[in-house]
């Protein structure tokens, strides 16, 4: 299989699907698109769109299928990999598991729009200002502590259904949003957010976001260089 990824330091998508394979260790190529632009005309898009006509990271390619969207290849890669038992095995938690990726999926607006991932920085004091200044934002974090307190409250941790399961790599870049921008979190959530981003698999994608040292002021907003 070849996993098609965006710039590992900005790429949040990206970063569900390859944190879910390495940390299942489900062996996979690696194909980066670097985000030169996210213009129609950009290289980028141009390197996607001859895979899949949506044009967006991350896309699997296994032989000659091609799945776009994350959840689809969640679900394609923990029905290829049933072992790996990557979504819980429990049918009602496994139900509320998907439940709480679809809400990621499609939510959280006001913390996507606002603390876009940028792994390598540190902004606590943009941070602070968006949360004063942004009520959706503060909703959102909300959203996530009860959630995942109940989560962990019901399945008794470390992760939020016991074990690493796709919803633990699904919410692993709002874990590095939290981190990156000196959110305010109760103790426990605090404490997930540390467990979440010391698994090998998250550690490995810093690594990697790390080493990129590519700075592309449009994923930027608060920072005119680096």
């Amino acid at each position: 299989m070849k996993l098609y990824i965006g710039n590992k330091n900005y790429s949040s998508w990206s970063m569900r699907s390859w944190v879910m394979l390495t940390q299942a260790g489900i062996p996979f190529e690696e194909v980066m698109v670097r985000f030169d632009a996210l213009t129609p005309e950009s290289q980028f898009k141009a390197t996607l769109r001859s895979l899949s006509s949506c044009g967006k990271v991350p896309v699997l390619v296994d032989g000659e299928l091609v799945v776009s969207d994350t959840l689809a290849i969640a679900e394609y890669v923990a029905e290829q990999f049933p072992e790996k038992m990557l979504w819980p095995v429990d049918k009602a938690a496994r139900a509320q598991a998907r439940s709480l990726c679809a809400e990621m999926h499609s939510g959280f607006t006001g913390l996507r729009a606002h603390y876009p991932m940028n792994i390598e920085a540190s902004l606590p004091e943009a941070g602070a200002l968006v949360w004063r200044d942004q009520p959706a934002v503060r909703a959102d974090v909300a959203r996530l502590v009860a959630m995942w307190q109940q989560c962990l409250e019901v399945h008794g941790g470390p992760m939020l259904f016991g074990d690493f399961s796709v919803a633990d790599a699904y919410f692993s870049p709002v874990c590095s949003r939290l981190l990156t921008y000196g959110l305010p979190l109760p103790a426990d959530i605090a404490a997930y957010v540390q467990r979440v981003l010391a698994l090998p698999g998250v550690r490995a994608w810093v690594e990697g976001a790390l080493e990129e040292q590519d700075f592309l002021d449009f994923e930027e907003p608060y920072r005119l260089s680096r």
